[in-house]
């Protein structure tokens, strides 16, 4: 329900969400703790689906303080109507961007 940056935005809408192609095993650690103690069971390590879009959300608003167990940082991405997608392959850039045809 957030999603944590170090810098605001004013958008508010829809987005695809993409995965990272690189997560190290301390982080995934961490993601997994968290998970685990909200019910929530994520992937093997190994399994992860990695470099692409793997879901869509709004954004609802950007705040500097939330009660998500997931809120950590600068700002928080609040989001809405999230749900996953097809995994499909995308080069990342930094910041928002628009993904590129398969």
């Amino acid at each position: 329900d957030i999603e944590n940056r170090n810098w605001p935005t004013k958008f508010r809408g829809p987005l695809l969400i993409h995965a990272s192609k690189g997560i190290t095993r301390d982080e995934y650690a961490a993601a997994f703790t968290t998970a685990e103690e909200q019910g929530i069971e994520l992937p093997p390590f190994e399994d992860l689906p990695l470099g692409g879009i793997v879901g869509q959300a709004t954004i609802a608003d950007c705040v500097q303080a939330h009660a998500s167990p997931w809120f950590f940082g600068d700002f928080g991405f609040v989001l809405a109507d999230a749900e996953p997608l097809p995994f499909r392959p995308c080069k990342g850039r930094l910041g928002f961007f628009t993904p590129s045809e398969p």
